[in-house]
């Protein structure tokens, strides 16, 4: 399932965020890579230490955290803190797999969901889509700033070159209390009916019953 998330910050948010990034400490991304991943990653990432990175988090997850289309798409259990990634020109992200599990020992969590929050508009540079592979084909993504995209970490993925200007992103992961992305999916869907109907029928014997349903189907399928 593909979830495009519209506004996850607001323009001042935003403006802080470029702000912050355009004097911050960016090392090499290939140091967080996997074995696999170090061979086709071409790309800058926002230093572990830098002083910055507390706010940053703060805003940016803060806010992601806090929408209700993650919440209902992702069903978060651990939350990983996001990697601010800048492609300049000529970098890329070849085709990859996100690795299945990340985080330190004692700390590590089970990467189900993937997403990719846009920080600069698509006008800014071109190339630099990100391509994710589908039983649908491939599909390319290139969101104004401050929207995200949403995706199975298990999905094969790329970055396109970058030919002018700088992509900058915020990537993150979580761990879903529903492990299989199909049955995330069917919550997902069911649950937008529901939110429907108790606005519509909040006392109607139906809603009662999607309610129960959904509900009930969370109960059986969640991992804690």
């Amino acid at each position: 399932m593909l979830i495009t998330i519209p506004d996850v910050l607001t323009p001042e948010q935003l403006s802080r965020v470029q702000q912050i990034l355009k004097q911050a400490n960016f090392i090499d991304g290939k140091l967080s890579a996997g074995k696999h991943a170090g061979r086709v990653k071409n790309n800058q990432e926002l230093a572990a230490n830098d002083r910055m990175l507390n706010e940053l988090n703060n805003t940016v997850m803060g806010s992601l955290v806090q929408n209700k289309v993650y919440q209902n798409a992702a069903l978060p259990h651990r939350i990983a803190t996001a990697f601010y990634a800048r492609y300049g020109s000529g970098m890329a992200y070849g085709d990859h797999i996100d690795d299945p599990i990340m985080g330190p020992p004692g700390a590590s969590y089970r990467t189900d969901v993937s997403i990719t929050v846009f920080l600069n508009n698509p006008q800014d540079y071109d190339g630099g889509e990100l391509s994710i592979n589908t039983s649908f084909g491939t599909q390319q993504f290139k969101l104004p700033a401050g929207h995200a995209i949403m995706y199975p970490s298990g999905t094969l993925h790329h970055v396109a070159k970058v030919t002018r200007g700088e992509r900058l992103v915020a990537v993150t992961w979580c761990q879903s209390m529903i492990r299989d992305p199909a049955k995330r999916e069917l919550l997902y869907n069911l649950n937008q009916a529901r939110e429907v109907l108790m606005q519509s029928s909040p006392d109607a014997d139906e809603t009662a019953q999607v309610d129960t349903t959904y509900i009930n189907l969370v109960r059986m399928w969640a991992e804690l």
